[in-house]
């Protein structure tokens, strides 16, 4: 589930098509409205969206009559971004040095990038740099370590849940938005958090893909991963399987 650090270890394309698929999740569209009514979306405000992969909140915020930049540090990442929407502002760069000038936007969105951010404490700093006072900053993501699954080993679900979370740069970056936006100094920090439920074969693969990371890292064995696995997929066929998702909402005030 945009991204600094993961690129690096993805094949462009099999991310692209991960992020895609997170976009079409149960849930993940109301989501993405509630980060523009945060950021007071509308016409003529500026949006800067940071990670903002393939580009499909550029083009939603576009479609509000926001004039929206989206930047990303994957070339490849802009290149399908420009590609699927060309008549959009896509630039290449990181969350450290965004392409902009001082007191240029009205709003900054980062969903899902902070966790893969080592100094996620610079970003905000940009972040202020960029927005205007009184510009609005919302963060959206999900805790790595807090990914509900029911399985009859709920054991071996904590190793795979924090084994996976372990390969994050910050894992738990969700749960520090509010104290991370404070230290930089902005203001009316309000946090939301709207849990996704999951039960169909749909989740499967991001099980798998949990199950595969924690192997790879040597928490899980062969054996286990597979035992794993099979239970999901059995749960899934006899419609039990459950899996919630918290993702948090943080939003505030760039100081006037």
């Amino acid at each position: 589930m945009a991204r600094e650090t993961d690129q690096k270890n993805r094949q462009p394309d099999d991310l692209i098509a991960l992020l895609d698929s997170a976009d079409r999740m149960p849930g993940a569209s109301e989501l993405r409205s509630l980060s523009y009514a945060l950021l007071g979306a509308g016409p003529g405000v500026s949006v800067v969206d940071v990670g903002c992969g393939a580009g499909r909140a550029v083009a939603e915020l576009a479609e509000r009559g926001v004039r929206a930049v989206g930047v990303d540090p994957s070339e490849r990442m802009i290149a399908v971004a420009r590609d699927r929407r060309p008549e959009a502002d896509f630039r290449i760069a990181g969350a450290y040095e965004l392409p902009l000038a001082d007191a240029s936007v009205d709003g900054y969105r980062a969903d899902k990038v902070f966790h893969e951010l080592a100094a996620p404490e610079r970003a905000l700093t940009e972040a202020r740099r960029v927005l205007r006072p009184g510009g609005r900053v919302v963060l959206l993501g999900q805790d790595w370590d807090t990914i509900v699954i029911d399985s009859a080993d709920p054991e071996l679900t904590r190793t795979v849940v924090h084994a996976r979370a372990d390969l994050t740069t910050g894992p738990r970056a969700a749960r520090r938005y509010r104290n991370l936006l404070l230290d930089a100094g902005f203001d009316a920090v309000t946090v939301e958090v709207r849990t996704g439920v999951f039960t169909g074969p749909a989740m499967l693969p991001l099980l798998t893909g949990l199950a595969g990371a924690a192997r790879s890292t040597g928490a899980l064995t062969p054996e286990q991963s597979d035992s794993w696995i099979a239970e999901q997929r059995a749960r899934a066929e006899a419609d039990r399987l459950f899996l919630a998702l918290p993702m948090f909402v943080a939003s505030a005030t760039a100081p006037r």
